[in-house]
């Protein structure tokens, strides 16, 4: 058998050569025809060796590849010969282990027993019962994975290959099966995405902000939003810019290899493109220079290791032998008489071979062999056991130690004599193999970022979901497991946040100092954060809620990418992938750094630790390679080096590697010990960046927490380091002792960059930059800073703001926000606590108090771009640069005086300004003559400090004798001597956008000042000058100083006051200049439009169209109140009465001229009719008259007098869009203002006399005049403007830069207001006293009507409908013909649906489905109680019986109707069997009856008695949606309105004479009854109509434009009439008492209320005997007499059998007896009548059920509908109607309660 194992070994090495099975090597290195590629070394070495030189039981490969699985010739008796011709022990036989490798060795075996809570693979193995279907092939055989497909939910689209992913994936764009089946068989249209106008298009059509636009970060993911960008240059020095923004090492450039998305690197390139460090190889590629003669190829071409010296022998296997050439063969070819050495060294005579005697045999004592014995080609050849390998000897055999070498086991290996055993760490199971190890637990996910997205994927399964999308740019991510976290950063917003792992709660955790985040890991033991940012170089940690933030490295450091953490060991690992590529390691304190790889590094991306296997693993993106070395860097491995286009992030799990691409848009999956077995997890990705397997193995709970329970002790942070901790402080602050950190700092060097404020501790050593964590810093300019307050100041000039915060970012606010263009300077008096600033496009100097009140303008004049200021306190000056056309720099005192130019010559840009308060100096930074100077104080002496190396100085501070500047153009920050410019020194560079810079200390001098004695007497401002004056006092803004030099006057006494949308300001006429100064008004304004000013009271009016309100104030801004609350929509137009106390309006929506007191009582609709779009009002008390502009379509201005009589238009030619309009009553003229003609137009106060006073104006808006001067608003302009009244002429710009100006208003307070013509007892009226001009006209508030004597109104109207609009409830007066709206103030409205009124106490009772509340209150919005509380779910309607005073309503969602007393007590289900979805309600008391409207399935009307009995369908065909429902008392008919069929409808009480009044409404919901007509509410039309009740004809609407119209009910004398017998002492009831059509009974509720209820009439129930007193008993009988107001608690007796005989027992609440005049009957007759009524009842109610069955619709169309209805539980503003025809089948449309607050708006429906 020997020669024919031996043939068929040879035969196997041969087929296995030609068909290309050459090991690992397979994927990468070819070698030539007869040769065996043996595995890939770790730096990608191949090695060929001849054919048949593989499977002859020798290493030559080294690394025994060219002998794995072949066929070795013969097996001993002890062994077992598996398939694969590999020999193993024959005891392993059926042991339940594939020793084999091919699972040949147990097959056939007995069947094994498995524990019961274990499964039974196929193959014999047994596994755990939940690794059965969990996506990991466990058994071996997959047969514990052969599962049935997961069912997909309703909201999931099901993949071919039978994974769920999210509906709305599919066809949405992106490939999320991993089979693309969600995008098979979409729409080729695919919608086109357009960008605003602030976003920027990324080439695949995303949108991202412009400002992302060229700033440097790969925004869009594809680079496009860096591409063209010429004017912005992101890349450091040492790198080279790619043509789509990328930043590429230099080097990289012309190198042969593709490292440029766009492959603009390898773009014209020349033969000399290699640097100076660079080898060129024959190919033109450049590599290293270090790697020349390396004994690596790495050209490709070999040409970098031609004409090498020969280096030092390489190194080979411990059973391999060393050729004379280097080459490395098999032990056992030494002496075998042929030469496999080329050189012949194998053999005679190099090697003392002795020669082979013929009696060497196999047979002869085994050849000589140990173990095994073969003899090839007639020579002996030794061969050892499996777990054994031969000696160099050749003869003997020696165990291996597999556990030397990797992939054996999974995790931990213990070597044995000829074989191994593996184990697993805790966590982790071994699998039935005994090799691998399985984590327990949760199956395994995949977390990765896909830039805009966060996804997880399952790997077993390819199970897709997202678990937080909306992204800007998610790069690198962590979770926290046992506190499901998940963290990310995003390299656009510059942004850490976190979110629980169900998507839920994000929040910010770092929002300050991130250029590029790239990297993220999280301590889960410690609890800590820690990040890479390879824009700032640095290595930060902090806790998990972004606190106490510490830089950890920060020196060494270029761009640090990838970072790992090993809490148990207490260190941390990252990559920098710089100019020199480097992996290093330190504790996590920052201590005991190293290196632990450097070489052959080029784009180290991703990083990952193996926690169980103490490995880590890196990919390299430039060298496409996946690497793997010990934790210390030993070991180093190549585990993949082929078919990597981009690798980017890596994890590990279990023994796989799984990894993203950027080239190929996908995660991938490999071997972590071989690399073999690759796969694509998930492909056709977005962008997928950084990943990790989310499971509790991942971060393992065994590790101790290096800092115990009391955080070590420290103060702040305590980080591990090794197997101790330190006690570290945040960024800056000094440590006191080992444990505790300072609590402040008291030294810092304060600069601004743009967007952000950064501070530098001088506290500490490491001088690490700090941002301070500040919210919308756009564009920082100007610092300060003020030690008392610790506060620090700041100017922004995109936000036109100054603000400040505590010098650690707490209580940051906005100073001052308003009238500043450029704030560019700034500086803080400690002496006075003031402010100082220059504003260079206002060219003011401005001062105020440290919080910004009591603001005053100190220079206006000969200013021309002031930039930076300072001031000396000590001395009383201020000094500040200008670098308008004449730079300069000047002086002046604190309060403006004394003001000089004190340097003129040899000045082009001067920035930064800074005293020497010790040398008395000033200093300068000119970034035109690029210098840094000094001089006295009074401009003498003048020196240069600084004149070389200063591309751009801008800012400047000195402190001690030290200089610090910041300069744009070489993004530093130096400093100097501040005496000789000598000892330069570079704190910080690479920083972009420098601006101020200021050193913050707590030694300022202190100065003695008047200012701090009493305010030195000033009322308002005390600001210090120079000597001898010493201070001076100042007043606000526009206010003037009066003759003692001290105070204040009250306020402005002219000015003008007008509306910028949000804000009101006044512009003070008192002064010589033109300042505008905001109103501080408390409440918020979101669009003020028209504006109005009462002089005499001094408050001003305005409208907010947003807020929907008028509101007023004082001048001050105290005061302020709402005085017009509802009812508006569009205010454009207001104007207040000063002399007759009155308020005057137009609303543009509702079109209205409306009238009320100045506290906005007895509001008036003065004119309704003809308007279209009434804009601007204007008022002439004296003669009575008001005008109005209307720029609808037929613009006109209108007169009428101020009681809305006697109308009529003026001038309806020539108008295009009259804005603004005055009156001019010096000159008796009209003035107005039109946008559209550009026009600003004169007539007189008839109209007559027009002409062209200006034009043209581009869009005047506002007009207003005060003495010879007109002052209009400009939309166009932004301004103010003024001009001459009469000619039109001098026009000048009053303020510019004001967008959003509305109204305007001029005032002079000192005028007289005028003769009142009402003063004397309001002109006799009893409400409204109007003028006209022949007199007044006294007046009612809308809807009530004026008394017979013409002076008297009623209290309120007598007949009005009542209804609702879900957040109000409103009133229309019938009495009067104007039916405008009235609301009515009931608070706390949400979700108003159903109403009814009580006509006896005045009350209106409603539903809110919001609250799920039953309510009533007065109409004056005073006594609201809610009625029912609990129970309810959908109450659709409401009814009141008026004369029993009991309050009936049904609800859908419980499917009941219900009864209870007005109070809410004596609450009783009546109704709760064959109801669907019970809607409209209605009662009629002196029938008895109830009637219902049920919309469910079979819609129907029914009725029933007041107490639920004699139930009867009236109407149950050709019905849809009835929802209102209403009764004509009168002629006894029931109305209903059909929202489906619509059309509304009638018949009598029993359901007979049936028609339809109105056949086409379109979306009918609630109606009502009065007199001869029918009113009801339209939700599309969002009117309320009515129509003839007799004809249907006469429709007419008589109101418009109501948003969420719900019910409508009549409130009349002649509604609630008649009475019966309940209406009496309750009918003698003790509870409920229900009339009927020929008697009335009485009732118990549902719940028993503490009192005994009797069903018997007039029988008062004794209480049971008790000890109490007998006074206490007649006044708990009394007590039954009237129907008690408040509820009682519910207690419960047990009833005894003579109490239940007398119907006493309260718990027999369903039962009612009737009760009948005269003497009351026997008992048994009461009795027998109810069971004979029972009976007859059952007999009707069977035959009923019976006929309904066999009922059909008669509509053909809709016999087979479902019908459902639309919601009203949301509160939505807009009900979509479709007007096409109805299909046969509608869709649910249900009402629901939405979780939403009331201003939420309702949801669309289709019908």
């Amino acid at each position: 058998m020997q020669p024919v194992a031996l043939l068929l070994g040879i035969l196997l090495s041969s087929l296995l050569h030609q068909q290309g099975v050459t090991g690992s090597g397979s994927t990468g290195c070819s070698c030539g025809r007869n040769h065996f590629t043996c595995a890939v070394s770790a730096f990608g070495e191949c090695t060929c060796i001849p054919a048949q030189w593989q499977c002859d039981g020798d290493n030559d490969c080294g690394d025994h590849s060219d002998e794995d699985g072949c066929m070795l010739p013969t097996c001993s008796p002890l062994e077992f010969h598996c398939d694969n011709g590999k020999c193993i022990r024959r005891s392993w036989v059926c042991d339940g282990d594939n020793d084999c490798g091919d699972d040949s060795d147990e097959q056939d075996c007995p069947p094994r027993e498995c524990e019961e809570d274990e499964f039974h693979c196929q193959n014999g193995y047994c596994i755990r019962s939940l690794w059965h279907c969990d996506g990991d092939n466990d058994c071996g055989d997959n047969s514990d994975e052969q599962c049935d497909m997961r069912k997909c939910s309703d909201k999931e689209f099901r993949c071919n290959d039978g994974s769920c992913i999210a509906e709305h994936w599919h066809c949405d764009g992106d490939t999320d099966c991993k089979d693309g089946s969600d995008e098979e068989g979409c729409p080729a249209d695919v919608p086109i995405t357009n960008c605003s106008m602030e976003e920027f298009q990324c080439a695949y059509g995303r949108c991202i902000l412009d400002i992302y636009h060229c700033d440097g970060d790969d925004d869009c993911g594809d680079w496009s939003d860096e591409s063209d960008c010429a004017s912005h240059h992101p890349c450091r020095s040492g790198e080279f810019l790619c043509n789509s923004g990328l930043c590429i090492n230099a080097g990289w450039r012309c190198d042969g290899d593709f490292d440029c998305d766009d492959q603009s690197d390898e773009k014209n390139c020349t033969a000399s493109q290699c640097t100076s460090d660079q080898f060129r190889c024959k190919s033109g590629r450049c590599v290293r220079l270090s790697w020349r003669c390396d004994g690596e190829d790495d050209c490709s071409d070999n040409s970098d290791e031609d004409d090498c010296e020969k280096a030092e022998q390489p190194h080979c296997a411990p059973d391999q032998f060393t050729c004379g050439t280097g080459r490395c063969i098999g032990q056992r070819k030494v002496c075998n008489g042929a030469m496999d050495c080329q050189d012949g060294s194998d053999e005679i005579p190099h090697q003392n071979c002795r020669e082979l005697s013929e009696e060497e045999s196999c047979n002869v004592n085994n050849g000589g062999c140990a173990h095994k014995c073969q003899q090839i080609r007639g020579i002996v050849q030794c061969t050892c056991h499996t777990g054994y390998r031969l000696t160099q000897n050749g003869k003997l055999c020696q165990d291996i130690d597999e556990c030397a070498e990797d992939g054996y086991c999974s995790q931990g290996c213990t070597n044995l004599e000829g074989g191994f055993q593996c184990w697993c760490v805790q966590g982790y199971e071994l699998r039935p193999d005994k090799r691998g190890c399985k984590a327990l637990g949760p199956e395994p996910v995949l977390l990765f970022a896909n830039r805009i997205d966060i996804r997880q994927v399952l790997p077993r399964r390819s199970e897709y979901t997202l678990l937080l999308n909306n992204l800007e740019n998610a790069i690198a991510l962590d979770f926290h497991h046992s506190k499901e976290l998940v963290f990310w950063s995003d390299v656009t917003l510059d942004r850490i946040m976190k979110a629980n792992l169900n998507g839920s709660n994000v929040e910010e955790v770092v929002s300050t100092g991130l250029e590029s985040p790239g990297g993220l890991a999280i301590d889960w033991i410690h609890d800590k954060l820690y990040w890479t940012d390879s824009g700032t170089s640095r290595i930060e940690v902090s806790n998990l809620d972004g606190t106490q933030r510490k830089v950890l490295l920060w020196q060494n450091l270029e761009k640090p990418r990838a970072i790992a953490l090993h809490p148990i060991e207490g260190t941390i690992y990252w990559t920098d992938w710089g100019n020199t590529p480097r992996i290093e390691y330190a504790a996590m304190d920052g201590s005991n750094r190293k290196i632990i790889a450097d070489t052959h590094l080029f784009w180290p991306n991703g990083l990952t630790i193996d926690y169980a296997g103490q490995r880590m693993y890196w990919v390299d993106a430039k060298h496409h390679v996946i690497e793997r070395a010990d934790l210390d860097g030993q070991n180093r491995k190549a585990v993949i080096s082929q078919g990597l286009p981009h690798p980017f992030a890596i994890t590990v799990f279990e023994d796989s590697l799984y990894w993203t691409d950027w080239h190929t848009k996908s995660i991938n999956s490999a071997n972590k010990f071989t690399g073999k077995n690759q796969e694509i997890i998930r492909n056709k990705l977005h962008f997928p960046m950084d990943i990790h397997t989310l499971h509790p193995q991942r971060q393992p709970a065994a590790g101790r927490n290096h800092c115990g329970t009391n955080n070590g002790g420290c103060s702040h942070l305590c980080l591990p380091s090794g197997v101790n901790y330190t006690c570290a402080c945040p960024t800056g602050f000094k440590k006191i002792d080992a444990y505790s950190c300072a609590g402040s700092l008291d030294k810092f060097l304060l600069f601004a960059r743009r967007t952000d404020i950064r501070r530098i501790s001088f506290d500490t050593e490491d001088r690490s930059d700090y941002v301070i964590p500040l919210a919308d810093v756009r564009s920082a300019v100007a610092l300060d800073w003020d030690a008392k307050g610790e506060y620090i100041y700041w100017t922004d000039v995109t936000t036109d703001s100054i603000n400040r915060a505590k010098w650690d970012g707490t209580m940051q606010e906005a100073v001052l926000d308003t009238s500043l263009e450029s704030p560019a300077g700034l500086a803080v008096d400690w002496v006075t606590s003031k402010l100082y600033w220059t504003d260079a496009g206002t060219d003011r100097i401005e001062a105020s108090n440290l919080d910004g009140s009591m603001r005053t303008v100190l220079i206006w004049e000969n200013l021309d771009r002031p930039r930076d200021i300072v001031v000396d306190p000590i001395g009383g000056y201020m000094y500040w640069t200008d670098w308008g056309a004449n730079p300069k720099i000047e002086r002046a005192g604190l309060d403006a005086s004394e003001r000089i130019v004190i340097i003129s010559s040899n000045l082009t840009w001067p920035n930064g300004l800074a005293v020497d308060y010790e040398t008395e100096r000033l200093y300068w930074a000119d970034a035109g003559m690029k210098t840094i100077e000094y001089a006295n104080l009074n401009g003498t002496d003048r020196r240069v400090l600084i004149g070389s190396q200063l591309p751009h100085p801008f800012g400047l501070t000195l402190h001690e004798d030290k200089i610090y500047w910041t300069d744009w153009q070489s993004k530093s920050i130096q400093s100097a001597d501040k005496n000789n410019g000598l000892g330069r020194l570079m704190l910080r560079e690479n920083l972009e956008n420098l601006m101020d810079i200021h050193m913050f200390h707590r030694h300022r001098t202190p100065v003695a000042s008047m200012c701090k004695i009493n305010n030195g007497g000033c009322s308002h401002l005390c600001l210090l000058a120079p000597l001898p004056k010493a201070y001076s006092c100042a007043c606000p803004t526009g206010i003037n100083l009066l003759s003692d030099r001290k105070t204040c006057a009250p306020g402005m006494t002219s000015f003008l006051i007008f509306a910028r949308r949000t804000d009101i300001r006044m512009v003070s006429l008192d002064i010589p200049y033109f300042a505008d100064v905001v109103m501080p008004v408390n409440g918020s304004m979101k669009n003020t439009i028209a504006i109005g000013v009462d002089p005499k009271e001094g408050k001003v009016y305005w409208s907010d169209s947003t807020l929907n309100k008028i509101s007023r104030a004082n001048l001050n801004g105290s005061q302020q109140e709402d005085i017009v609350t509802t009812g508006l929509m569009t205010t454009d137009g207001l104007a207040v009465d000063a002399t007759g106390r009155k308020i005057y309006w137009t609303d543009t929506g509702t079109n209205r001229i409306e009238v009320a007191n100045l506290d906005g009582t007895m509001r008036k609709v003065l004119i309704w009719q003809n308007l279209d779009s009434p804009r601007a009002i204007a008022l002439h008390h004296e003669k009575g008259f008001m005008y109005w502009t209307d720029w609808g379509e037929h613009a006109k201005l209108e007169r009428a007098a101020m009681d809305g009589s006697d109308r009529v238009v003026l001038i309806n030619s020539n108008l295009g869009w009259p804005n603004g309009l005055a009156i001019d009553k010096v000159g008796s003229r009209l003035l107005w203002a039109d946008a559209h003609t550009e026009r600003i137009e004169a007539a007189d106060l008839n109209g007559g006399e027009r002409r062209t006073l200006i034009t043209p104006v581009q869009h005047p808006y506002g007009l207003t005049l005060l003495d010879p001067h007109i002052y209009w608003t400009d939309w166009q302009t932004r301004s103010i403007q003024r001009a001459d009244k009469n000619t039109g002429g001098d026009i000048i710009t009053v303020r510019g830069n004001l967008p959003g100006l509305m109204d305007i208003q001029a005032i002079d307070r000192i005028r007289p207001v005028g003769f009142n013509k009402c003063s004397v007892r309001n002109g006799g009226c009893s409400h409204l006293c109007l003028p006209r001009p022949s007199g007044i006209t006294c007046a009612c508030p809308t809807g009530i009507q004026m008394k017979s004597d013409g002076r008297t109104c009623d209290n309120a109207p007598e007949t009005y409908l009542l209804f609702s609009s879900r957040g109000s409830i409103r009133r229309i007066s019938l009495d009067t013909t104007d039916y405008t709206d009235v609301h009515v103030p009931v608070p706390e409205l949400h979700n108003v649906i159903s109403l009814d009124y009580d006509s006896v106490e005045m009350k209106v009772y409603y539903t809110d489905v919001y609250l799920d509340v039953i309510r009533s209150a007065n109409l004056n919005g005073s006594g609201m109680v809610t009625v029912i509380g609990q129970g309810l779910q959908t109450t659709d309607g409401l009814a009141i019986d008026w004369v029993a005073r009991n309050l009936y309503w049904t609800d859908t969602g419980r499917n009941t109707i219900e009864v209870s007393w007005l109070d809410g007590n004596c609450r009783k289900v009546l109704i709760n069997n064959s109801l669907d979805e019970p809607r409209a309600i209605a009662v009629f008391p002196r029938k008895g009856y109830l009637f219902w409207t049920d919309w469910g399935n079979l819609a129907k009307i029914e009725r029933a008695q007041l107490d639920g009995t004699d139930r009867k369908v009236l109407i149950n065909t050709d019905l849809g949606w009835p929802n209102g429902l209403t009764l004509d008392y009168d002629t006894r008919r029931i109305y209903w309105v059909d929202a489906h069929l619509d059309r509304i409808e009638s018949c009598d009480l029993n359901g007979k004479l049936r028609q339809v009044l109105v056949g086409q409404v379109t979306h009918p919901f609630a109606l009502t009854q009065h007199d001869r007509w029918i009113y009801w509410t339209d939700w599309q039309t969002k009117s309320v109509q009515r129509v003839d009740k007799y004809t249907g004809r006469n429709k007419e609407t008589i109101l418009a434009n109501v948003e969420g119209l719900m019910d409508i009910i009549v409130v009349s004398p002649q509604r609630q009439t008649g009475t019966n017998s309940c209406g009496v002492n309750n009918g003698g009831c003790t509870h409920l008492c229900f009339a009927r059509a020929a008697d009335f009974v009485c009732a118990c509720p549902d719940e028993p209320d503490g009192r005994l209820c009797s069903v018997v009439p007039g029988y008062m129930p004794p209480f049971p005997e008790t000890t109490s007193s007998n006074e206490k008993r007649d006044k708990s009988i009394d007590s039954f007499l009237a129907k008690p107001t408040d509820s009682v608690e519910n207690t419960s007796d047990n009833c005894s059998q003579e109490d239940a005989s007398q119907g006493l027992c309260e718990k027999n609440v369903n039962q009612v007896l009737p009760a009948i005049s005269g003497e009351g009957l026997h008992i048994s007759y009461i009795i027998g009548a109810i069971l004979s009524i029972l009976a007859i009842l059952i007999l009707i109610a069977a035959v009923i059920i019976y006929r309904h069955k066999k009922s059909k619709f008669n509509d053909p169309v809709v016999s087979n509908l479902t019908y459902s209805n639309p919601s009203y539980r949301t509160s939505t503003q807009e009900v979509k109607i479709e007007t096409v025809q109805k299909p046969a089948i509608y869709n649910q449309l249900r009402y629901k309660k939405e979780l939403s607050g009331p201003s939420d708006s309702l949801s669309p429906f289709i019908f």
